[in-house]
């Protein structure tokens, strides 16, 4: 099925808003995090992310990491 032009439009303007990070790890991890995400009911994403500010939280980060 074909995305109509409101649909390109709307992720366009949704996508406008994110910042993307790009990592690399060695073979075989990837799936690793996504069986363990979606084992808590998480995206990888999501897990990442809060992975990230729970570490930033810990490590005593002077902003909250979330806008």
């Amino acid at each position: 099925m074909p995305v109509s032009d409101a649909q390109k439009k709307a992720s366009a303007k949704y996508l406008g808003k994110l910042d993307e990070i790009r990592i690399r790890m060695p073979k075989g991890k990837k799936d690793i995090i996504k069986a363990h995400a979606e084992g808590r009911g998480e995206s990888v994403n999501g897990f990442i992310g809060r992975a990230i500010d729970e570490t930033m939280e810990r490590d005593g980060d002077v902003t909250d990491g979330k806008l």
